[in-house]
């Protein structure tokens, strides 16, 4: 397992799972931080310590991701909402300001709309939602990525991927969608293959994803009863304004923007201090209030 020095690593017993998670910083507004795919917690190793000088940091592993219990055959983003209301419930420090990336968006929003008490301030990170544009990102033929489809076809991902994590990891998905060079390191492929390897290790990403296909109606039915309220940043790079974009369909404000120049879809990995710049400013604001 990799680690770094600014970081204790913990495991918390919740709505029928164990989810793993590390924490930093000892004072200042919670901050938490919910990683995207193909990632766990360590895709925000650079960041955590930026952030854990003014703040308390907590970064978890997703239900069947990371060093998290695996998940089971009917996954869903619903079901890691939940264990996410439960983690900030299990760690009394609620309200937090929540920061997803990602096919976390789905989860993410979902935590956010139906238990709004948990949420200071909603940052996401190159992140679309299901019902407002994100699954024509499956649409290959119209430029869409293959490996959507792949993850949420039955069967398929354990027959196609497990084994191959390395091939897969460290010689498409974060050479395709990386912009910085060298930001993604041999040492940051190798953690994630050693966690997507493990047993039942794709079951989370095949749970997102699958979920992200069939979700669509079900979260803008949210968004239309329940917009968000809280303050929200929209960070976007790769994506353009797509993250901006999808943010103002489903809150009651115009979002905050901030968009990254010359990075790719691995923000955290790519541009540490630039993320943590944005968002430390962002949390600065919304707790000054």
């Amino acid at each position: 397992m990799s680690t770094i020095a600014a970081v204790t690593h913990h495991t918390a017993a919740v709505n029928g799972t164990e989810l793993h998670y590390v924490s930093a910083g000892d004072a200042g507004s919670p901050i938490l931080l919910v990683h995207g795919f193909p990632e766990s917690w360590w895709a925000f190793h650079k960041v955590i310590p930026l952030l854990a000088r003014t703040h308390r940091v907590f970064a978890v592993d997703l239900r069947g991701f990371g060093d998290s219990s695996p998940a089971e055959d009917d996954h869903s983003s619903a079901t890691a909402a939940e264990d996410l209301h439960q983690l900030i419930a299990h760690l009394g420090v609620g309200p937090v300001h929540l920061t997803g990336q990602d096919i976390s968006g789905g989860t993410v929003f979902r935590l956010a709309a139906t238990h709004p008490e948990d949420v200071a301030s909603f940052t996401a990170i190159e992140m679309g939602l299901a019902g407002f544009g994100l699954e024509g990102l499956a649409d290959v033929t119209h430029g869409g990525s293959w490996h959507i489809g792949v993850l949420a076809a039955p069967g398929v991902p354990e027959m196609l991927l497990a084994g191959r994590e390395q091939e897969f990891l460290g010689g498409w998905a974060f050479p395709a969608m990386t912009a910085v060079q060298g930001a993604v390191t041999g040492e940051d492929v190798a953690e994630f293959v050693r966690v997507y390897a493990r047993p039942g290790g794709w079951r989370g990403a095949i749970g997102l994803y699958t979920s992200m296909l069939g979700e669509g109606e079900q979260l803008r039915a949210l968004a239309a009863s329940a917009p968000l309220s809280v303050p929200a940043l929209a960070v976007g790079a790769a994506g353009g304004p797509f993250t901006e974009s999808t943010l103002n369909q489903v809150t009651t404000g115009p979002a905050r923007n901030v968009l990254l120049e010359g990075v790719g879809h691995y923000v955290a990995l790519e541009a540490p201090e630039s993320l943590a710049a944005a968002v430390l400013e962002f949390v600065g604001d919304v707790d000054g209030r």
